[in-house]
């Protein structure tokens, strides 16, 4: 049974993630499907989709919070495109960690531009969904 903030949830995940999105959390079906439904219908069907910031300011904030939380490439990867899909050029990638040196510390930047260089190579050679989690 879905509701009305799944829904939304659901469709601001695709927006953002494509289709590829959605089935990134089918992983979480058999052990939490719980979780799956309370980042769906929070984390993109409430703050998400508020209106006060659009997309793009949204991932620029969300990479620039995995990079000082120093999460792993999977999830940065996966908001690397985020971002890319949301008008950020590749440009504003790099800067966005680079800005996170600062706070976050040269590893947390050299770790996450790691991340930038293989999500940027996984583009460039045609890979659709990254090999990675959301």
């Amino acid at each position: 049974m879905t509701t009305a903030r799944f829904d939304a949830g659901l469709a601001k995940l695709r927006e953002i993630h494509g289709q590829y999105g959605p089935a990134v959390l089918d992983r979480l079906d058999d052990v939490a499907p719980d979780l799956k439904r309370w980042v769906i219908e929070f984390a993109f069907g409430e703050i998400y989709s508020r209106p006060q910031l659009d997309i793009k300011s949204r991932q620029i904030a969300t990479l620039a919070a995995l990079v000082c939380l120093h999460h792993s490439g999977l999830e940065i990867k996966a908001h690397i495109r985020g971002a890319l899909n949301a008008g950020c050029t590749r440009e504003h990638v790099v800067e966005v960690v680079l800005q996170m040196a600062i706070y976050a510390g040269f590893p947390a930047a050299i770790s996450a531009m790691d991340s930038v260089r293989e999500t940027f190579a996984e583009l460039d050679a045609g890979v659709e969904k990254p090999q990675s989690a959301l």
